[in-house]
């Protein structure tokens, strides 16, 4: 925690910021640095207006104090380390632990005080993506305040004018800090507990990152050509399911910081686009897909009846997302006869083999060597053999006994007889 004397001089900088007695310095709340490994519903809030927690896929939400009235948060910018995936760490930049950091959750009209404290080795803002604040909360460094430095806490007040979902990340070197995984999301909850209630409500981030095999940290620099693309900073199969009891009403809400636009799919089910970041769709306007695009810096919540049982895809379609560790110069070998350079190239170097002249299908059964803290580009195994598929990509798993408050992964599906595709014998 940074002094008193540094705390006061950066919270008198802050445009528009309320004052700070010593003694609500003395109690700012302390950041947790703890992590939900998996996704379980978070507690019901201890005091202010009741809600229904969201559940945050592979993530947690920030908790907080009600001091006066005033909901009071606590964000520590600072260095993480992060599992993208068995087998992958990655050095990140993050809040309170983890890449994103926790989600924000409040009630509309809910004041909130939120403090921020930053242990980066350079200056930071935070920016409130898409809430509607006075301009001198809007966290943009250098047009409505002077950056954090490194060391100092400053404070944010506002009141959450309208219910919905959002995100917050930095608005100083931009590209950097979120290349580097600084992102979080705020869900805003309406008055009423009943309007828009769902029987499950997930959230989670999409990020993206240029890591090199072998390495930890990403390449800050990269524009376009990032190759590990994460829900919350996770890779399947590192991302946990999404489960639900058979007639659940599900909603999905999902945020997009990468730097592309991305088509999210859902199997075995069709669902309505609920709500953007900015507001709830009425239901009049609301159709049918089962595919959603979303943009950069977008959000999008949907929503479903989950009416089919069994374990269902959900994934971006974009193919090269679905993938881990992709290279960018891998040359096409399809329909080329390698193996008589091959058996020459293994006289030098053993363990050499062709990838690609008839696919790369086989790349999902294959054990490789891998480079040190990487991930091959197809992993994780299902019960009929290899998943070809990693990167943007899990199950939403759908049972008729899942216990209402069960989050827990039920294990594979057993399809009941004369519902499963075989093999010709003709």
């Amino acid at each position: 925690m940074v002094s008193r004397r540094g705390f006061l001089t950066g919270a008198g900088m802050l445009a528009g910021a309320a004052a700070v007695s010593r003694s609500a310095l003395a109690q700012v709340p302390e950041a947790p640095v703890s992590e939900n490994p998996g996704t379980q519903p978070p507690p019901a809030p201890p005091s202010g207006r009741p809600y229904r927690p969201v559940v945050t896929l592979n993530g947690w939400s920030a908790p907080w104090r009600m001091r006066d009235g005033v909901k009071e948060f606590h964000l520590v910018a600072e260095p993480v380390e992060r599992e993208i995936a068995p087998g992958m760490t990655a050095h990140l930049w993050g809040y309170n632990g983890q890449s994103p950091g926790p989600t924000i959750e409040c009630v509309e009209g809910d004041r909130v005080r939120i403090f921020v404290t930053n242990r980066l080795p350079e200056y930071t803002t935070v920016h409130w993506h898409g809430i509607r604040l006075p301009h001198g909360m809007d966290g943009v460094v250098g047009v409505t305040q002077p950056p954090i430095q490194p060391g100092e806490t400053w404070v944010y007040e506002f009141d959450m004018q309208h219910a919905g979902t959002f995100m917050y990340h930095p608005h100083a070197d931009d590209m950097l800090q979120m290349a580097m995984g600084m992102m979080g999301c705020i869900v805003v909850h309406p008055r009423d507990v009943e309007q828009l209630a769902v029987d499950r409500d997930y959230m989670f981030i999409m990020n993206a990152y240029h890591i090199e095999p072998g390495s930890y940290t990403p390449r800050v620099n990269t524009m376009l050509d990032f190759n590990i693309w994460t829900w919350n900073s996770r890779a399947f199969p590192g991302i946990t399911p999404l489960v639900a009891r058979l007639g659940d009403r599900v909603r999905i809400r999902i945020g997009n910081l990468t730097m592309t636009n991305h088509p999210i799919h859902l199997h075995g089910h069709n669902f309505e686009v609920s709500g953007t970041d900015g507001g709830w769709v009425p239901e009049s306007a609301r159709w049918p897909e089962v595919t959603v695009d979303i943009g950069v810096g977008q959000m999008r919540a949907i929503e479903l009846i989950a009416d089919a049982p069994g374990d269902w895809a959900f994934h971006c379609h974009k193919t090269h997302h679905t993938m881990n560790a992709m290279g960018h110069e891998v040359q096409t070998s399809i329909g080329v006869d390698f193996r008589e350079a091959a058996e020459k190239l293994r006289r030098l170097v053993p363990q050499y083999m062709v990838m690609g002249e008839r696919g790369m299908a086989q790349m999902a059964s294959m054990h490789m060597p891998l480079p040190e803290n990487t991930l091959p580009m197809m992993t994780g195994t299902g019960p009929y053999g290899p998943i070809g598929m990693g990167g943007m990509f899990t199950l939403f798993k759908v049972r008729d006994d899942q216990a209402p408050d069960d989050y827990d992964d039920p294990g594979w599906y057993d399809p009941p007889p004369g519902t499963m595709a075989y093999r010709s014998e003709d």
